[in-house]
C-alpha cells in the first residue's frame, strides 16, 4: 500500500493507494476510531459493481451500514439531491460521529462531502473514488458542493475527508470515455506542477484506456497526481492563491459544460478544451512557445480527448458566462496560463479582445 499524507493545519488525512484495497475499507476506517453508523452514498451503477464489497467490508468491522443511491451525472448535482440526502440521514438518525462514505466519481464525492459538511454542522466523511478523475483530483482537497443553474459548483464548502481510499482495479469497469476524461486532470498536473509526469505521458505508448495503459504507469500517474495535489493543497487549503492553479483548463471548461447543459460533454473533455484554449491564450500573450503549446495539444489528443470547442457555441456567450466563475476577483476573470511545461501563472490581464480572437 502506498500512502500520501495531505498535511493541513487542522484535519490532515491520508490517501491510501493499492490495487485490491477496496475490501479493506472497513479495516482502514476502523483505524480512524469513527462512530459505528455509516451511510454509503453511491449511484446505482457503481453500487451494483462495488456496493456489496464495500458494505461487507464495513460490516465485518462492526459498522452499521445504510446506503443511498443518487442518479449518475451532473444533472443530479443540485440542492434537491442534497435535500433527499438530508432526509435519509435523518431517517437513519446519523449522529455527529457518524460517517458518510462516497463510493463513486466526482459528482458523488462532491455531493456527499457537501452533505457531510452541512449535516449537524459537520460529520465524518470518507472518499472512495471509482473514476480516474475522482482518484487524481475530485476526491482530494476538500472541495465539496453542487451546481447552480447559472454555474458549476457555485454552492459548496471546503470540508476535508478523514480518508481517501483508492483502488485502481475498480477502473476496469469505468467506461472508456470517462477514463479519457480523467486523463485530462492527469495531463493538467504535468503542465502546472510536474514536468516529469508530463514526460512520462509523452513517452508512454498509449494512455487512452484502462486496457491500453501499462498497469505500472497507471499506478505511477495516480500516485504522482495525488502527490501533486496533496502538495498544492497543503500549501493553500482554502484557495487564497496557489491552489487556484489546480483550476488550469477549468475556467473555459466549466463555461463550455454549462452552455451545453452538462449533457453534451463530460467534465474532463471540457478541461481538455479549456487547457488547449489556455495554451492558445498563453501563446497570444507570448507566455510560452508554440512548441510547448503543440506538445500539450498532441498529448491531449493522445489521451483521446477533444481539442476543439463545439462549433455551435459562440465566443460572446462563453466570455459572458466567465463572469460567473468562482475565480472572478474584483470583477476580473483570473486565468491560469502556462509559461512552460511544469509551470503556470495566475493573471487577470487577459483582454476581451484576446479572448475573442482565441475562441473564434
Amino acid at each position: 500500500m502506498h500512502k500520501i499524507s495531505v498535511q493541513l493545519p487542522q484535519n490532515s488525512y491520508n490517501i491510501a493507494i493499492a490495487s485490491g484495497i477496496l475490501p479493506q475499507l472497513g479495516e482502514q476506517m476502523n483505524q480512524l476510531k469513527l462512530g459505528k453508523k455509516v451511510l454509503l452514498v453511491s449511484n446505482p451503477e457503481i453500487f451494483n459493481y462495488y456496493g456489496e464489497i464495500a458494505i461487507k467490508s464495513l460490516q465485518n468491522e462492526g459498522f452499521e451500514v445504510f446506503h443511498h443511491s443518487i442518479p449518475a451525472g451532473e444533472q443530479s448535482k443540485n440542492l434537491e439531491s442534497i435535500a433527499t440526502l438530508y432526509d435519509i440521514a435523518l431517517q437513519h438518525r446519523l449522529e455527529r460521529n457518524s460517517t458518510l462514505v462516497a463510493l463513486g466519481g466526482g459528482v458523488i464525492g462532491d455531493m456527499t462531502g457537501f452533505g457531510a459538511a452541512t449535516w449537524l454542522r459537520g460529520i465524518n466523511f470518507v472518499q472512495v473514488p471509482t473514476t480516474l478523475l475522482a482518484m487524481v483530483d475530485a476526491a482530494i482537497g476538500g472541495k465539496t458542493g453542487v451546481n447552480h443553474p447559472q454555474g458549476k459548483n457555485l454552492i459548496g464548502a471546503f470540508y476535508q475527508p478523514k480518508l481517501v481510499l483508492i483502488d485502481p482495479l475498480v477502473l476496469k469497469t469505468l467506461p472508456e470515455r470517462e477514463f479519457k476524461a480523467g486523463m485530462a486532470e492527469v495531463i493538467k498536473y504535468g503542465i502546472i506542477w510536474d514536468e516529469k509526469l508530463f514526460l512520462e505521458l509523452e513517452n508512454a505508448e498509449k494512455i487512452d484506456s484502462f486496457t491500453n495503459i501499462n498497469p505500472e504507469l497507471l499506478q505511477t500517474i495516480i500516485m504522482r497526481s495525488c502527490q501533486a495535489k496533496a502538495e498544492v493543497v497543503s500549501k493553500d487549503e482554502k484557495e487564497s492563491n496557489l491552489r487556484a492553479i489546480l483550476n488550469y483548463g477549468h475556467t473555459i471548461g466549466h463555461a463550455i459544460e454549462s452552455l451545453t447543459n452538462y449533457d453534451l460533454i463530460v467534465h474532463g473533455e471540457g478541461v481538455g478544451m479549456g487547457m488547449v484554449t489556455a495554451g492558445n491564450i498563453a501563446l497570444a500573450l507570448n507566455l510560452w512557445t508554440k512548441e510547448e503549446g503543440d506538445r500539450q495539444h498532441i498529448l491531449i489528443k493522445k489521451a483521446g480527448l477533444p481539442t476543439e470547442i463545439p462549433s455551435h457555441l459562440k465566443a460572446d456567450d462563453i466570455i459572458n458566462l466567465l463572469n460567473n466563475d468562482k475565480k472572478v476577483k474584483d470583477g476580473k476573470v483570473r486565468f491560469i496560463l502556462p509559461t512552460k511545461i511544469g509551470e503556470v501563472v495566475i493573471t487577470d490581464q487577459v483582454s476581451r479582445e484576446v479572448l475573442v480572437e482565441v475562441l473564434r
